[in-house]
This record gives C-alpha cells, sequence and structure tokens, in this order.
C-alpha cells in the first residue's frame, strides 16, 4: 500500500520559515553574548595578572553563587538541572581562557569518579588518571594537579574509608563536593546474558547491584577490582565475562550493554570531594568538614559535639574512623552546614578548638549545586 506524504500548507510553511529566522536570530545573539563573556574573561585574567598575580584564578564560591542563581531565575522551558549543565561548561570554557585546569581523578579513563570532575569543572579541563585514591592526594600535594576528585560516600553503602583516613595526613582541604546519580550496566564482549561466568567491578558497585547479581547472575563469579573502568577493560579480554560499569566504559572498551541500570536502589547516589590546596570563601550556602578526637570515657563525644547544639549549628554527617594512634582510639569526621568565616559556626569551633583532643578543619566549600 503507497504512503501518501502530505505537503505543509502555504501558512504551515511561512509560519516555520518565520520560527527559524528567529531561531538563526537568537543563535546570532548567543554567540554574540558568548564571545562578550568570554572577553570580559580574558580581561579579569589581565587584571590578576597585573594587580593580584597571587590571587585565585578558580573561585569555586564564584561559580556556586552563578550556578545558583541561574537555576533560580530560569524561566524554563528547559529544566533548572540542564540549564545548569550549559552555564557549567560555559565557565568552563571561559576559564580555560584564563588558564586552563588540571584535576587528577580515580582512573582509569571512564570511572564515575571521572564523570564528577567533568559534572563539577566543564569538558574544558585537562582531567588526569591515577590508580589510586593517595595518588590523587600526592599529585595536588606537590602542585602536579590543581585539583583532584575523590570519591567519599555512597548513599547504598556508606563512605570509602580510604579517603577519609588519606585526610589524616594530608594537607589539602576540601574546596567544593559533587553529587552523582549513580546507575550501573552490564557490559560484555558476549551477546547473551546466559554466557557470562564472572563479573569484574569495584566491590562497592558489586554491593550495590548485589540483589539484581542474585536474581540475574546467582552462577557468575564475582571478582572486586580496582575501578568499574579497570573492569570492562578486562572485560574486553574473553567473550564469557562481565563488568558492572557506566555506560561511559562500554562506550570506551566498545563492550555490548546486556543489562540496563541493575543498582538495586534507583536513588543510588555518589558523593564526591573536590580536593586543593586552599579552601574557599563564602558563597552563601556552605558546609565545613572537621576531623576530631575526644577522650575515650562515657559521655565524651556528646561533650565534644555540645558546642554545635549550642550555637544552633546542624551537623550533616559524622563518621567514625580507627585513628591508628592506639588500641580502640577513633577519631570523627564530622560534616556540619555553614562556613568557617559564618559568626556562629566560628564560635563553635572556638569552643571545639578548645575541648578536642584533636582538631582539623578539612575545609568551608559551597554545598554542592545539584
Amino acid at each position: 500500500m503507497a504512503t501518501t506524504i502530505t505537503q505543509p500548507s502555504m501558512e504551515t510553511s511561512e509560519r516555520l520559515k518565520a520560527v527559524r529566522e528567529r531561531i538563526d536570530a537568537t543563535d546570532a545573539e548567543i554567540l554574540r553574548l558568548l564571545s562578550e563573556r568570554a572577553r570580559c574573561a580574558q580581561e579579569v585574567a589581565e587584571i590578576k595578572a597585573t594587580h593580584a598575580p597571587q590571587s585565585h584564578f578558580y573561585r569555586p564560591e564564584r561559580e556556586a553563587e552563578i550556578l545558583r542563581r541561574i537555576k533560580s531565575d530560569n524561566p524554563g522551558p528547559l529544566h533548572d538541572e540542564e540549564v545548569a549543565r550549559l552555564f557549567r561548561e560555559i565557565m568552563s570554557a571561559c576559564l580555560a581562557l584564563e588558564k586552563p585546569l588540571s584535576v587528577a581523578y580515580l582512573g582509569p579513563e571512564g570511572t564515575f569518579t571521572q564523570a564528577a570532575a567533568l559534572k563539577h569543572f566543564g569538558h574544558s579541563v585537562r582531567t588526569l588518571p591515577f590508580g589510586a585514591i593517595g595518588d590523587i592526594f600526592r599529585e595536588v600535594e606537590a602542585g602536579a594537579c590543581h585539583f583532584g576528585v575523590v570519591p567519599v560516600e555512597n548513599s547504598t553503602e556508606g563512605v570509602v574509608s580510604h579517603t577519609l583516613d588519606t585526610f589524616m595526613q594530608s594537607p589539602l582541604h576540601i574546596v567544593g563536593e559533587v553529587t552523582l546519580r549513580i546507575h550501573h550496566h552490564l557490559m560484555s564482549r558476549a551477546s547473551r546474558l546466559c554466557d557470562v561466568r564472572r563479573v569484574y567491578s569495584h566491590q562497592q558497585s558489586l554491593a550495590q547491584c548485589r540483589a539484581w547479581l542474585d536474581r540475574h547472575l546467582p552462577q557468575a563469579e564475582r571478582i572486586p577490582v580496582g575501578s568499574n573502568a579497570e573492569a570492562a577493560r578486562l572485560a574486553t579480554e574473553t567473550t564469557d565475562t562481565g563488568a558492572v560499569a557506566g555506560e561511559a566504559a562500554a562506550e570506551i572498551y566498545r563492550l555490548n550493554l546486556l543489562a540496563n541500570r541493575i543498582e538495586d536502589d534507583p536513588r543510588n547516589t555518589s558523593r564526591f570531594l573536590i580536593i586543593g590546596p586552599e579552601d574557599a570563601p563564602p558563597s552563601g550556602k556552605d558546609k565545613t568538614s572537621l576531623l576530631l578526637s575526644c577522650r575515650n570515657e562515657a559521655g565524651g563525644l556528646y561533650r565534644l559535639l555540645t558546642p554545635l547544639a549550642e550555637h544552633t549549628i546542624s551537623m550533616t554527617r559524622i563518621e567514625s574512623r580507627p585513628s591508628r594512634q592506639g588500641v580502640w582510639d577513633y577519631v570523627f569526621f564530622v560534616d556540619l552546614c555553614g562556613h568557617r568565616n559564618d559568626e556562629q559556626v566560628a564560635a563553635a569551633l572556638d569552643q571545639l578548638r578548645v575541648s578536642a583532643n584533636l582538631f582539623k578543619i578539612l575545609g568551608s566549600y559551597p554545598e554542592a549545586v545539584l
């Protein structure tokens, strides 16, 4: 049966032409404004180089303020998150004119940590993969990279202990945070799920997909490796192995996606920290992270944290880790709302500094802009 192609009416054609002309004019105006913004960024760089050569060229609090304002002023129809993503890329490209950033992340290429780095800094930065969290800290400490991105916690599996432990000895500060919705996919050279005999992934990802793997691949051996991207690389070596990783890894290593979004919790989210040599000025909506310890006695932790309650400071997270200074001796990682320079926060920190056996401010930084 022949298909009849309906030609648009003269009126419809004229309307389409008019709308397309408006689009062309709008595109030209967008390009003009982008160029103007880029020239402003170059002018900022020239002013800093002449009058403030020691000033910070990357301002996380400034970026957070802009993104929050953009989301608040967004009239639609684009979603707030999409508008924020577009402006993040504009800021990234403009900053690269001033000074390209180098950012260390937990590699290899295709990990969620790299995705977090690109979400936070945009695609105009140079991302450099490293094999261990400690390596990322060392590269930033040595000045080989401007910033690093490290995983710190997952909504399903909890804290990444290696990251917290590394802060105990590092002089670096937390300068920002990123939250990333985590979607896991099963990928393989095989074309059928029933052909998979072994599954590689990071131990946290295997745990986040435990129930799905129990149902669909109960006989497959589960092998933890250093990263999901490494798991994807290993899956390329034979036809009976699979990997649990992000979609980017499947594209990079040219693997078949056998199952999508296999995480047990559809709200599965990971939090990443941005580390750098100095923390950020106030942005108006900030967090402060602390490292604390107290005497190992009844009521010790309660008394230690009392100043937060007295100054109405909200604590958003507390984690304990062995101090490695003695048996059953612990340190506490605490996140609280507010910046260290806020009046109430500063007063509470002054009291904590006096009463704590160990007191270290890991950083004050803008809350993640979702």
